[in-house]
């Protein structure tokens, strides 16, 4: 088992309830294939340094956890598959 960080940039305009279930959906592919998540810390709304699709700033999202080297992979295809995620970036720790 590997430890990683994501940050991950969700929607501005999304609702609460929709920016928590992107939340519990990560946490869930971590858990779902052998991981465990350490901690999610919502930064919050923050302004981009530049537009992204058109918008100005995002709800950033740092989640740490331990997992396989293929969870990563997962993640990444997820955000770019949910509407609400804008990007994300996976570092090794």
């Amino acid at each position: 088992m590997t430890k990683y960080e994501i940050l991950y940039i969700i929607n501005n305009e999304a609702t609460e309830e929709v920016k928590q279930t992107v939340v519990d959906k990560f946490e869930s592919i971590v858990t779902s294939n052998g991981g465990t998540v350490e901690s999610i810390d919502k930064w919050g709304t923050k302004k981009f340094a530049y537009p992204i699709n058109y918008k100005t700033e995002g709800y950033y999202v740092l989640m740490n956890f331990e997992a396989d080297e293929a969870v990563p992979a997962l993640l990444d295809r997820q955000v770019v598959i949910t509407e609400a995620a804008n990007r994300c970036m996976i570092i090794k720790k």
